[in-house]
């Protein structure tokens, strides 16, 4: 688990993994709420999990694996 908390900024290394899901993509380090801002009106994303389930990253993801 800590080398997932380590992804997120200092405020949120001791979250468990529900409230890490739920955490803003801003949570996320190295991304600033002017990205988070961009996700949500691009892609309706909000949460890190809905940029975890995003079909777009999704798809994206799997054709990088495929292409290794």
């Amino acid at each position: 688990m800590a080398g997932i908390n380590a992804k997120f900024d200092k405020e949120y290394l001791d979250k468990g993994i529900d409230e890490l899901a739920k955490a803003p993509v801003e949570a996320l380090k190295g991304l600033s709420e002017g990205d988070a801002q961009k996700l949500k009106d691009a892609l309706n994303i909000k949460t890190v999990k809905d940029l975890g389930t995003n079909k777009f990253f999704l798809w994206a993801q799997s054709v990088s694996k495929l292409a290794e």
